[in-house]
């Protein structure tokens, strides 16, 4: 890539802008951080701290007054101003990076995407988590068939947070779409529909275990894939004991991966993607095991080399799809159908029945 770098314009500095996005668009060739949208005074300033050459503005339209100067909009602002900010970028003429969840229902998803079908402009999802290390390795493990046939992929996004936090994330007011179904559960039902393909019918459970707590805390998704794959999925911030993070069992042999990818831990200390020689790269000691008959706990199997995980991909991906006609390296059309497994397990956790799609 050549030339004049795309002008991005981010909304939102918290937790999604500050840790993830502004580091990984400012990493990334052929984009340049231009605004940040914060109306936080504090926010502001740690964002010019940051990227010192980075204007601040308070409000989205003050941003898209400034449209024209601009070559993307990032949305990181909360859950329910995702739809309404997206769509107000799109009829500006803007290309979109939406973070998960892109909206609260499959069927806003899909209106945005022929929005932007119909303005021919990119609309795309950050799910991050499609370049954690875990989860490239195992795509590489299935690639190679090593695993065989599989018959049930687990997967689990457990924390012990004993204590409620409060914050939009965990209020109960259905706005603010919070809870852990949407949070967590929007990486872990993407990560199974890429594996596995499309699902056939959903099952969950979802409950408050914590005192005070007003949204999901602790959630099991059970899939049933159309190609009969099973999906077992536990997003959880009561967790005393983790499980693994991944444990999957095929015809001839299963993988068992334990710990997070360390990308988010590394953005939050401060580490950069391009100044960190082992950027993504996890120890040995961490590596999963692959094999049959044997307990991974015990020296069975051997140990698999994870690879290194890869968040600058997804920004680098937007850039060649926006410069040189490269693919969306996620769709709204993808996100929407994660919406619709999503929403059926909410459905099926509230009536105790599985739903069908």
């Amino acid at each position: 890539m050549t030339g004049t770098p795309l002008r991005v314009g981010l909304v939102g500095y918290g937790l999604a802008g500050s840790v993830f996005h502004a580091p990984l668009i400012a990493a990334t060739e052929g984009l340049a951080l231009d605004t940040v949208v914060t109306s936080n005074p504090e926010r502001q300033a740690q964002a010019r701290a940051e990227f010192p050459a980075v204007r601040t503005v308070a409000t989205p339209d003050e941003l898209l007054d400034r449209a024209a100067e601009l070559d993307l909009i990032v949305i990181a602002s909360p859950n329910k101003t995702h739809v309404a900010l997206a769509t107000a970028a799109l009829k500006a003429g803007l290309p979109v990076v939406v973070d998960k969840p892109i909206a609260g229902t499959a069927a806003e998803a899909r209106e945005l995407a022929a929005l932007a079908e119909d303005r021919g402009l990119l609309l795309s999802v950050f799910q991050n988590r499609r370049w954690d290390n875990d989860f490239l390795t195992l795509r590489g493990l299935l690639a190679d068939g090593e695993l065989g046939d599989v018959w049930r992929f687990e997967s689990r996004f457990e924390r012990w947070r004993p204590q409620t936090k409060g914050g939009w994330r965990e209020s109960g007011d259905p706005a603010e779409i919070g809870g852990l179904l949407y949070d967590l559960g929007s990486h872990v039902v993407d990560q199974a529909l890429v594996l596995f393909g499309p699902a056939a019918s959903v099952y969950a459970e979802a409950d408050l275990r914590r005192p005070g707590a007003e949204a999901d805390d602790d959630t099991f998704i059970a899939i049933t894939h159309a190609n009969g794959v099973r999906s077992h999925l536990y997003v959880s911030a009561t967790t005393a004991q983790l499980g693994p993070r991944f444990r999957v069992l095929g015809s001839k042999a299963g993988y068992v991966k334990y710990g997070l990818d360390p990308q988010e831990a590394a953005l939050k200390e401060g580490e950069r993607p391009g100044t960190a020689a082992e950027w993504g790269r996890e120890p040995e000691s961490l590596w999963g095991r692959v094999g049959a008959g044997e307990s991974p706990l015990t020296g069975g199997g051997h140990a698999q080399p994870t690879l290194p995980g890869d968040y600058p991909a997804y920004y680098a991906a937007v850039a060649k799809a926006l410069l040189d006609g490269g693919p969306n390296p996620v769709t709204a059309l993808e996100a929407a159908a994660a919406l619709d497994v999503l929403e059926a397990a909410r459905r099926s956790a509230h009536d105790g029945v599985a739903v069908k799609l």
